[in-house]
């Protein structure tokens, strides 16, 4: 046997293989913890009453004919709202949400102004991933609504 090295003890093993364990139970409870304090919550609050007019209003938008399409550049969002000929169209009330789809703490609720061609708003994105939840009204009362994500590079 060398001079100076020690035999391992069933306490020794014991420590190190508790210290291991304890080191991911703590880890992963930080993790979770984490998930849970930044989600940002429910899309809706009760999906069963959602489901009963789902079908309904998506024939409805369908109808419309509508598309949707987002530019981000230079510190601003254009959205676009075409119909079937590819023509602008005019839309009301209005409701965007733009945010990270991982958490509610960068959520803002832009004004946004029509344009030649669109509706235009100033935006300071900061790069990466976000989400855009657009609600909004055709002239006839028919609810158009589109979730469309951004990518803002760095």
């Amino acid at each position: 046997m060398a001079t100076g090295a020690r035999e391992w003890t069933g306490r020794g093993v014991f420590a190190v293989t508790a210290g291991a364990f304890g080191i991911v139970i703590a880890v992963n409870g930080i993790l979770a913890w984490q998930a849970v304090r930044s989600f940002p919550g429910l899309e809706v609050p009760n999906s069963y009453v959602a489901s009963q007019t789902f079908d309904a209003e998506r024939r409805a938008q369908e109808t419309l004919g509508w598309t949707l399409q987002s530019d981000y550049s230079a510190g601003n969002l254009r959205l676009t709202f075409r119909d079937r000929s590819g023509a602008v169209v005019p839309v009301q009330d209005l409701d965007v949400l733009v945010g990270r789809a991982t958490e509610a703490r960068d959520d803002m609720r832009p004004a946004f102004t029509a344009g030649p061609r669109g509706l235009e708003t100033a935006l300071n994105l900061q790069p990466g991933r976000w989400m855009v939840q657009v609600r909004a009204r055709a002239a006839d009362g028919t609810l158009f609504h589109q979730r469309l994500t951004l990518t803002v590079e760095g």
